[in-house]
């Protein structure tokens, strides 16, 4: 199971890091600060910049310490929110799939930093090692889903999407 673990890790850590970093940076096709932030404006999170900053850390950090399977807890809140946010302000509306710019991906990404929490990195992860593991207690695991999913819920909900013309 701990190999799964790290596998699952491992790939789906590396892809959130270089989605932030694009964010972030512009690495990878991305936009960086600039251009996200331009964007995060036109879908109504504003000051834009901020916002795509905000999103960048989240996913390049979340991403990261998935990967390491370093503070779980703390990786899943940063993982869901953003990805609650993306879904609710980005892609529903748009079909399921990544082909139409659906939710699939972030709800993916959602997924797996929750289904990690409840199972724990495994002991091939940074937690296991720095001996972290016993302190994700059960209720600390669904309360670090919780923090996340309002997380995202109140992102979305101080979003000001500009007014559509009559």
């Amino acid at each position: 199971m701990s190999a799964g673990l790290l596998l699952i890790r491992l790939v789906v850590g590396v892809l959130l890091v270089g989605h932030g970093t694009q964010k972030l940076f512009g690495w990878l096709g991305g936009y960086g600060i600039e251009g996200t932030g331009q964007y995060f404006e036109g879908i109504g999170f504003r000051p834009g910049r901020t916002f795509a900053a905000l999103a960048g850390v989240a996913e390049t950090f979340g991403g990261l310490l998935l990967l390491l399977g370093l503070m779980q807890p703390l990786a899943t809140i940063l993982i869901v929110s953003v990805m609650i946010t993306a879904i609710g302000s980005v892609h529903l509306g748009h079909g399921w799939f990544a082909a139409t710019n659906g939710p699939e991906v972030p709800i993916l990404y959602a997924t797996v930093a929750a289904a990690v929490a409840l199972t724990g990195p495994g002991s091939y992860s940074g937690d296991a090692v720095f001996g972290l593991l016993p302190l994700w207690t059960p209720a600390l695991k669904l309360g670090a889903i919780a923090v996340g999913v309002v997380g995202g819920l109140m992102n979305l909900a101080i979003r000001r999407p500009a007014a559509q013309p009559a």
